[in-house]
């Protein structure tokens, strides 16, 4: 059966209900004194532990949910241009993360097209629990990682801000749950495990995201945007791909990892965008079988399958094989460049190249160890910048 991996698409609607009647006063007479609207930031005590390990606070989804449901909101996303709330659109998922009325989400949730043609939608709006709704401004999305930045004007709201856990020391087997707006079902709480780390999906520019967390919580259409919490509360992910032959969850859903969340964040606050560095290569595994039938002296690396001309790699002088041999039923390059570590960060399977790479900017240079000819040598590569599809 054939298997199709999808972004968790937000919830199309036709209308989106008003939040409510208008601040002002149209009745004539004396002006009333202007009121000034305070803001309402609730905050939680930190957890004893967030890491998503097998240690750390007992899961207790009651008090998960009623610890971070109030920061959970949904995106309503109107596609066509106008003021009004009676737009064709979609819904999706969204959380704050700080009092002055920031809010993260997938990139894809408030923008429409890919690659080189992505662009923001007409009007974003962001409907909290309370059921308060107000505008939203798209600070920017990060493409690339399916990230984006949402501000509201906080005055008058109440706003619970959701802690950001780390990735990185994420266990497989570790109690998770997912809070969003499945099918448009507000409020909706779904729990399981992380089932697998360190997955490799596609991003809206056909680059791929590596490091998501795989997950058996429940994750349907409408999630996209949404936290995935672990014991503590506090955010490992936002839930944005599910893998369905139907369409709908079979288990296997994705999250965004929060650690580069952090980072397409701090560079969309500061800038509007996310510059990624690039290498430009594509590589394919290296294992033992194969390193035995190729000859070479190492188990693992990332085999350099194609160089893009003009890129850094080929500045730098990296090589691509000529011809190729089958193995295992497979066709592999034969004589490429076998690169074995990023400024001596050992690259194991051919993923690890593209997320050692991820952390560096545009115009660094890294020292990548490689094997030419069955013999290691060290290329300095000065890194160029990510185009806009891959």
């Amino acid at each position: 059966m054939s298997r199709t991996l999808a972004l968790v698409l937000p919830v199309l609607v036709l209308t989106a209900a008003g939040c409510g009647g208008s601040k002002g006063d149209s009745s004539g007479g004396a002006s009333a004194p202007v009121t000034v609207e305070k803001t309402r930031v609730e905050t939680v005590a930190s957890p004893s532990s967030s890491s998503g390990g097998s240690g750390g606070s007992p899961f207790d989804a009651r008090a998960i949910y009623a610890r971070d449901a109030p920061g959970v909101v949904t995106v309503v996303s109107l596609y066509s241009a106008g003021d009004s709330l009676s737009g064709r659109g979609a819904e999706g998922s969204g959380f704050v993360i700080d009092g002055a009325g920031e809010i993260a989400t997938n990139a894809h949730v408030v923008t429409v097209g890919q690659g080189s043609s992505i662009h923001e939608v007409a009007k974003v709006y962001v409907r909290f629990p309370d059921q308060n709704q107000v505008e939203a401004k798209i600070v920017g999305f990060d493409a690339n990682e399916d990230v984006a930045l949402l501000k509201v004007d906080p005055s008058g709201l109440t706003l619970r801000p959701l802690s950001l856990g780390n990735s990185a020391t994420v266990a497989v087997g570790a109690p998770v749950a997912a809070i969003g707006s499945p099918f448009g079902e507000e409020g909706s709480l779904s729990t399981g495990i992380v089932s697998a780390t360190d997955r490799t999906i596609d991003s809206l520019t056909r680059f791929q995201i590596s490091g998501a967390l795989q997950t058996d919580a429940t994750i349907n259409h409408g999630n996209s945007g949404g936290p995935l919490v672990d014991s503590g509360g506090s955010v490992l992910g936002i839930n944005s791909q599910i893998n369905s032959s139907s369409g709908d969850n079979s288990g296997v859903g994705f999250a965004i990892p929060i650690d580069s969340v952090k980072r397409s964040l701090d560079q969309l606050r500061s800038k509007g965008h996310v510059d990624y560095a690039y290498l430009g290569v594509s590589t394919s595994a290296l294992y033992p079988q194969l390193a035995t039938r190729l000859g070479l002296p190492v188990d693992h690396g990332a085999i350099i399958a194609q160089v893009v001309a003009g890129g850094p790699a080929d500045k730098a002088g990296l090589r691509e094989g000529h011809g190729s041999i089958r193995f295992q039923g497979a066709s592999v390059p034969q004589g490429s460049d076998v690169v074995t570590a990023v400024d001596g960060k050992p690259v194991r399977l051919d993923d690890d190249l593209g997320r050692l790479i991820t952390p560096y900017a545009p115009g660094q240079v890294v020292k990548l160890s490689i094997l030419r000819d069955g013999k290691p040598k060290t290329v300095s590569v000065k890194l160029g910048q990510r185009p806009a599809t891959g």
